[in-house]
């Protein structure tokens, strides 16, 4: 999937115009890099198009992943975008059912089971029969 594609469907999902979806797309990202282990952020990059491999860079000094729930999760995904709450947390579903689409369904799999039980909601979308995976 090419970057613009990945951020109209985000756009799309999230009801924003496609601006403001790259926005919290990149948002988005920046936060999942520190929910991840470094090695997992860059298997997660490989598959992405190069434009979001930018936003997927693990600190260098740390393999360990930054351990917070959803709820903060979401609160770092409104203050790097700029927008409220509600916003952020259907950007985040959208972000993560796109990348569903946008990676292989084991890479999805690796990166879901790094999210503890208070992340359902927003994963599960991707999860749900009718989302797409490749």
């Amino acid at each position: 999937m090419d970057y613009q594609t990945f951020v109209d469907r985000v756009a799309g999902r999230a009801r924003t115009a496609p601006e403001r979806a790259a926005e919290l797309t990149r948002a988005t990202l920046e936060t999942l890099t520190e929910r991840l282990t470094g090695g997992e952020v860059l298997d997660l990059a490989a598959q992405l198009p190069k434009e979001l491999q930018r936003v997927l860079k693990p600190h260098p000094a740390t393999e360990a992943a930054d351990r917070f729930g959803a709820a903060e999760f979401v609160a770092r995904v409104s203050r790097r975008a700029g927008v409220d709450g509600n916003l952020a947390r259907e950007a985040v579903c959208a972000v993560f059912v796109t990348l569903r689409e946008a990676v292989t369904g084991g890479e999805f799999d690796d990166v879901v089971v790094q999210m503890p039980r208070d992340y359902r909601d927003m994963v599960e979308p991707a999860l749900a029969p009718g989302a797409t995976r490749r």
